[in-house]
């Protein structure tokens, strides 16, 4: 059921609500591989939506948000067709495009896209994945169009769109976004591998410096608390550790592998009450043959999807598949059922 999209609420009243992980494989030997794990406070309400070419979007800005009265939300028509995990119905959390290109929003406490200038259309935060996998093929092209166009906080079921997004494509091109006091912050290149929360990017990165992974010999001491910086530092080490694969399906197992490590189990304790919440769903992208993976945690079984396998033309019908369901297992490109419209 599509929620209402509100003003955002301040960071700070949904503080640890997301609390994910993303890790990128591009030095499989084979192709580029990556996973993610959704975590959060109650159900997203996931769907699995199939979007073909040539779909009209609105960045839905309301009245509140614009500054002038000419000043309108950015309209586009995708280019690419992509296949996503909806959340709430307002928008796009994962996915994957034609193209190869994944993008993943994770939850950021810091996220401030600062005011609404006008000066380029803008486009509610909720709808960020969606425009990305519309309109690029790689982490450039998509980098470039964020120059073009302004992001706004919005809030859906109570909670506010404070994100950031990793990005990685079928060249095995990587990068992280953030919005930090109205600024955009880019980590671009193909060492950014992994992902999670908070604190920011730079300060992940500083905590990962710590940890010293150069001798696989000795025995290594890993932190194994459910918070950000913890889960940081195990993708980080499992990804450095990963065999060389011998099929995609070995490569798919192996980033799989370390979105379980990293899943946060059902009653998880952390310092702070209430601000860790259990894995909802994993996903895992196949950039190089475009397969998407999706494998819910109350579920026994993983799914996946073919972008070879479905019809992406202009005038193809939107798609959607219910993933809660325990008789779905393996191939469900052939699964899916007309949706009425595309929902957002």
């Amino acid at each position: 059921m599509r929620s209402a999209l509100m003003p955002g609420r301040s960071a700070g009243e949904d503080e640890g609500a997301e609390v994910c992980t993303r890790t990128l494989w591009n030095t499989s030997g084979r192709g580029v591989y990556a996973s993610r794990t959704m975590d959060w406070a109650t159900t997203t309400e996931p769907r699995l939506m199939v979007f073909p070419r040539g779909v009209h979007r609105d960045g839905g800005l309301l009245a509140g948000q614009r500054v002038a009265p000419e000043d309108e939300s950015l309209r586009w028509t995708s280019t690419y067709g992509s296949v996503v995990a909806t959340m709430y119905g307002v928008g796009s959390a994962d996915g994957l495009n034609e193209r190869g290109l994944g993008v993943h929003a994770l939850y950021f406490t810091g996220t401030d896209f600062g005011p609404r200038t006008g000066a380029r259309p803008g486009v509610h935060a909720g709808l960020w994945v969606q425009l990305l996998l519309d309109q690029a093929a790689t982490v450039g092209e998509a980098l470039e169009l964020l120059d073009r166009v302004e992001l706004v906080m919005v809030s859906a079921s109570g909670y506010a769109s404070t994100l950031h997004v990793a990005l990685e494509d079928a060249a095995g091109d990587s990068a992280i976004v953030e919005y930090i006091g109205g600024k955009k912050h880019v980590h671009h290149g193909r060492e950014h591998v992994v992902m999670t929360n908070d604190p920011d990017y730079d300060a992940q990165l500083a905590f990962l410096a710590e940890h010293d992974f150069t001798d696989a010999t000795r025995e290594t001491e890993l932190p194994g608390n459910v918070n950000p910086r913890d889960r940081f530092v195990r993708a980080a080490y499992y990804c450095r550790a990963l065999p060389e694969p011998a099929s995609d399906r070995e490569a798919i197992a192996g980033v799989m592998a370390i979105a379980r490590n990293v899943s946060v189990p059902f009653g998880a304790p952390y310092t702070t009450p209430g601000t860790v919440y259990n894995t909802e769903y994993r996903t895992a992208c196949d950039l190089t043959h475009r397969r998407y993976f999706f494998e819910l945690t109350t579920n026994p079984s993983i799914v996946w999807v073919s972008l070879d396998d479905v019809d992406l033309a202009p005038g193809a019908p939107v798609l959607v598949l219910d993933p809660d369901d325990t008789d779905l297992a393996g191939d469900v490109s052939a699964r899916f059922a007309n949706a009425a419209a595309a929902p957002f």
